[in-house]
């Protein structure tokens, strides 16, 4: 005899240990069979499985940005007046955020250096510690961090971005 599950129409198959007088009553039914390690899911196993286990501890003890790192992207920064770390390059990008201020950029006739954080995992994650920002793409000016595509966005349609390109331009 086969019973229905209470939470899908599905047939279960009725297991050694549950008697027949309670299989019209599926609240009840116990299982004598221990449970196998799939069914302890996210370590929240109750008790009467056994002995409870410790959750496991995430630790981020190794920085992304480590001196090297942090030399090569100063040096990076540095070596154009305007550099975009972007997904993937002006010719093509491969995010629309990253995109938007490509095309901004090009509007504005600015010469900048394009680096392909796509490329490098280890660069895209020191980034992120190097310029407290979590996002792409990172636009910098003259050496130093402007901000992503909703403040490069802003900052162009103001005419801020385009005195900051020429200031830097400039010196």
């Amino acid at each position: 005899m086969a019973l229905r599950s209470v939470k899908t129409p599905t047939l279960i198959t009725p297991v050694a240990g549950v008697s027949s007088s309670i299989i019209n009553k599926p609240q009840s039914i116990r299982f004598s069979l221990k449970p196998t390690a799939a069914l302890a899911v996210h370590n929240r196993q109750p008790s009467f499985y056994g002995p409870k286990l410790k959750p496991t501890k995430f630790r981020c003890s190794a920085s992304a940005l480590s001196p090297q790192l942090k030399d090569t992207l100063e040096k990076l920064v540095n070596s154009e007046k305007v550099v975009l770390f972007m997904k993937g390059t002006r010719d093509f990008p491969m995010c629309g955020f990253s995109n938007t201020v490509v095309q901004i950029l090009k509007n504005l006739n600015v010469p900048f250096e394009d680096v392909n954080i796509l490329e490098n995992e280890m660069l895209r994650q020191g980034l992120k510690e190097y310029s407290n920002w979590p996002t792409f793409p990172q636009l910098y000016i003259g050496g130093e961090f402007f901000g992503g595509c909703d403040i490069t966005l802003e900052a162009f349609k103001s005419g801020e971005l385009q005195e900051e390109v020429e200031k830097a331009m400039c010196s």
